[in-house]
């Protein structure tokens, strides 16, 4: 189950060193819809750690971490950014970027 977070549950809950995959989306963007069942199915098969981040409710983080477009995938490792997917991706190529 993707999680989805707020701004002040950022650091704790993405920045703690751990490996975690971040969603940047908003709820009127059909390509996050698409990829919101993708992102849940491959939590229950994965050891990454998933959360979501609407961009409209966390409009500092958006801003912090030029989101310019959305969906966008962010890989964060050791608190760090490691990489970043923007647009819709399929469960393979999830599994990819995620080094899976």
């Amino acid at each position: 189950m993707v999680k989805e977070i707020l701004e002040n549950d950022f650091s704790k809950e993405v920045l703690n060193g751990e490996k975690v995959l971040v969603d940047f989306n908003a709820t009127w963007c059909g390509p996050c819809r698409m990829l919101a069942p993708i992102l849940d199915e491959f939590s229950k098969e994965s050891n990454v750690k998933i959360v979501s981040v609407d961009v409209d409710k966390n409009e500092n983080l958006a801003m912090e971490y030029r989101i310019s477009s959305i969906p966008c995938l962010i890989l964060f490792n050791n608190s760090k950014e490691e990489k970043r997917n923007i647009g819709l991706i399929d469960k393979d190529e999830l599994k990819e970027f995620v080094g899976e």
